[in-house]
């Protein structure tokens, strides 16, 4: 109540008769009509939950206090959930009876499965490419080259920690990509030093020369493939910083992996090669693999014209071939939860939206492939997955997070609750969905319709689902907007009131305590602050014939009937209204059936919606949304940065080569790879999604690194006074082997993951892309080489 100034102190007053408890309030006394009266004489004063309710949280059935915890930057989210577990275990024991704790959802469990599958397939993916090198080098190479990859992965994720780089899908899915990549570089200066060991030069001076000869040329194709992730990593978007991790992750083990080529890797030789090749020297004749090749590569470059015409071919309907490919923005996750979206008509309370829920319990309980549930009432579900498409708090929404026993039953419970929703929930937008892997998104097709007035703008909102509703494979149609909500219009005699000195806004505040509630003051229990509301008993607030008998307050204390100064009616309006641009907008927006795809419906629907905004009034427009959109903007942040990636690589290439008709030599190469990704994911039916396009920027790269290395190579032939054609086929059959090994430990490394979700499409891509970038520089870089210098 204040304090005094009392000379060196300040000293607080308290005044006692605050009030502490129902019985405090009860006992007030108060002066109305000439007589005193005691609050408990004419109200009723009890303490109870607020209402209507809050939002509400149910575990299993039962109402519950969720409690969410989050991680601090840089912690171990294995470790945390290791010890929420424990503290659990302990508060367990002194729960008062009834009370029981539950795991909602375990990160922790969700991380240590999942980086536990990753590092296997990491593990299996080294395994192979440690494979590929013993068996087609022999033991002593073969160790060289394996003896890199551990240390160049080591000192990977030294560098990852320090930069802060975390173990994750992503992050784990580099480094498999990456993998391939790293043999390549030890492989080169194992190759040239059994070169020049072959020629008779000690193993110091072979060393000397592996390291002099490629460590220039080897930078060159590191930044240049680090180059084609550079898209990745400047993207200016939500997938782009989903994905970052994997620019990042490359580029730095591509670096580790250069200088461990240039400086350990002739220095193992050194010590694990013999002193002296066997049957090598200047009686060496070229293995019948060797042998084969130079025949095949002799018959392509004097049939050139056929064999560059042929590619040209190839490349032409592999184009066309990708617009047959299935097209996705980010595939649904793995993970066990399926999302339960409940959505109500606009005016429903939420009292009505919690017995919806208790109904819907009652389906979840009977199904013997769910584990356990949570449903958030009037909310949507806490962000427990970074990915989660989070819901706006409404009383008409309720969303559960379902947790089936394993991906493997996951869709038959999606199938069983759908079919479920569909009877019996007439008046509920049910929506049945597994996680998304990516940006979140929600409903793949979203369609919005704008205009200046609102009522036209959903009259039309209405007729371009109709227009969705002819293709088949579109389910759930449905608006953000809903349909119109009643309400009583109370339209006052302003005039009238000012003569009776009543405000509209006394008479908003009158209706508004009568109705809803006004809190007056607060009560000081032992542990909290507790509002007090005054408002009417329930049967006056549940009556319309209330505002009718409702008196105000005007001046010179007399009472007015509310129907002297205002006039009620009952009306319709729009419950919310959604502006785009400053014009109201109403967004159409639905779900497509298993098997299909956002981008295919889209296209089926292309003309129609074509014909259907030809038609539309001026100042009305209807633009796409959903994943479309997402897609579309998600790759322009990508492609925006492509001419900086181009500017790096030519910018690499110029100084590698010192020839501007070498670079374009180089770049005609690189699309190429094209001819076997899109014939990769036609026979594997992988779809074309974000994930795929970047795989497929990263084999521009590949491609363009393993072009750039055999370029130079062939003109170190030449420098070395050999005819153009004769240099071409033997720096060709020079490189055969290095480029065989590098294709085959990249293609077979990604096997692990084909399988995967999120990097199957990616793998296919790169695997089948690779397999034929492989053919072409052997066989189609050549050929054009001769063909244009001749």
């Amino acid at each position: 109540s204040g304090t005094v100034d009392a000379g060196p102190e300040r000293i607080a007053i308290r005044v006692s008769g605050s009030f502490t408890s129902e019985e405090s309030l009860k006992a007030i006394n108060f002066y109305a009509n000439g007589h005193y009266f005691r609050l408990g004489d004419v109200a009723e004063v009890k303490r109870a939950y607020s209402d209507p309710p809050q939002p509400m949280f149910r575990f299993n059935g039962k109402p519950a206090v969720g409690i969410a915890i989050s991680m601090t930057a840089g912690g171990d989210a294995l470790a945390l959930g290791e010890n929420v577990k424990e503290k659990m275990h302990e508060m367990e024991a002194e729960l008062p009876l009834g009370a029981e704790l539950g795991l909602v959802a375990d990160q922790s469990h969700v991380v240590e499965e999942s980086v536990g599958e990753f590092t296997k397939s990491l593990g299996e993916a080294i395994a192979i490419v440690l494979a590929v090198s013993l068996l087609a080098l022999g033991w002593r190479p073969g160790v060289v080259v394996a003896v890199a990859i551990p240390l160049v992965l080591a000192i990977t994720f030294v560098t990852m920690e320090y930069f802060g780089i975390s173990l994750q899908r992503i992050s784990l899915g580099a480094l498999i990509i990456a993998l391939g990549l790293l043999v390549d570089d030890a492989m080169i200066a194992v190759e040239m030093m059994i070169a020049r060991m072959e020629e008779g030069y000690d193993k110091i001076s072979a060393a000397t020369y592996a390291y002099t000869s490629t460590a220039f040329p080897m930078l060159t194709g590191t930044v240049v493939t680090i180059a084609g992730f550079v898209p990745v990593g400047f993207a200016k978007s939500g997938a782009g910083e989903y994905c970052f991790s994997l620019f990042a992750v490359v580029a730095i083990a591509l670096v580790v992996s250069w200088v461990v080529a240039v400086l350990f890797t002739p220095l193992t030789g050194v010590f694990l090669l013999p002193d002296r090749i066997k049957g090598h020297g200047s009686s060496h004749q070229p293995s019948r693999v060797a042998r084969g090749f130079q025949v095949l590569l002799e018959t392509a470059m004097r049939a050139k014209w056929l064999v560059l015409s042929a590619t040209a071919g190839l490349f032409a309907l592999s184009v066309v071939a990708m617009g047959f490919v299935g097209q996705e923005f980010f595939p649904k996750s793995d993970r066990p939860e399926v999302m339960v979206d409940l959505t109500l008509p606009r005016t429903a309370s939420i009292k009505s939206t919690d017995a919806v829920v208790e109904r819907v319990e009652k389906l979840l309980a009977a199904d013997p492939d769910i584990d356990h549930w949570s449903f958030y009432v009037g909310q949507g579900a806490v962000r427990f997955y970074l990915p989660l498409d989070a819901q706006l708090a409404n009383d008409f929404f309720a969303q559960a997070v379902v947790v089936t026993k394993g991906h493997a039953v996951r869709q038959a419970v999606i199938d069983r609750l759908e079919k479920q929703l569909s009877t019996g929930f007439d008046d509920v937008m049910a929506r049945v969905t597994p996680l998304e892997l990516g940006p979140p998104v929600g409903w793949p097709l979203k369609f919005r319709v704008s205009g200046p007035d609102p009522d036209k703008a959903r009259s039309l909102a209405q007729q371009f689902a109709q227009v969705l509703g002819s293709d088949a494979s579109v389910r759930n149609i449905n608006y953000d907007w809903n349909e119109p909500a009643k309400v009583i219009k109370v339209e006052v005699d302003q005039d009238r009131a000012r003569a009776l000195g009543i405000s509209s806004q006394q008479l908003s505040e009158t209706i508004n305590a009568i109705l809803s509630g006004s809190k007056i003051t607060q009560m000081r229990d032992d542990t909290y602050l507790v509002d007090i509301v005054a408002r009417a008993v329930d049967s006056e607030r549940a009556s319309i014939d209330t505002l009718r008998g409702l008196t105000i307050s005007a001046s010179g204390g007399r009472r007015v009937p509310l129907e002297q100064v205002a006039k009620l009616s009952y009306q319709t309006e729009p419950p919310l209204i959604w502006r785009r641009g400053r014009l109201p907008t109403v967004t159409v927006q639905a779900d497509v059936a298993p098997g299909e795809n956002a981008t295919t419906v889209s296209r089926r629907l292309e003309s129609a919606i074509t014909a259907f905004k030809a038609e539309l009034p001026a100042r009305y427009s209807v633009e796409q949304g959903g994943v479309i959109e997402d897609s579309a903007k998600a790759q322009a942040s990508i492609f925006v940065v492509f001419p900086l990636m181009l500017f790096i690589m030519a910018t690499v290439l110029m100084i590698q080569l010192m020839s501007f008709q070498r670079l374009v030599l180089v770049l005609l190469t690189a699309p190429l790879a094209i001819i076997g990704v899109a014939g990769a994911l036609l026979l594997s039916g992988a779809p074309m999604g974000f994930v795929a396009i970047l795989g497929v920027m990263s084999l521009i790269g590949m491609v363009i690194r393993n072009s750039v290395i055999l370029i130079a190579q062939i003109d170190q032939h030449i420098a070395a006074g050999e005819e153009p054609w004769a240099a071409v086929i033997s720096a060709t059959t020079h490189r055969l082997r290095p480029i065989l090994l590098t294709a085959a430990a990249a293609i077979l490394g990604m096997i692990p993951i084909a399988p995967t979700v999120f990097w199957g499409p990616m793998a296919y891509a790169v695997m089948g892309g690779l397999m034929v970038a492989t053919v072409l520089t052997l066989v189609f870089l050549p050929t054009l080489y001769v063909t244009w210098f001749g």
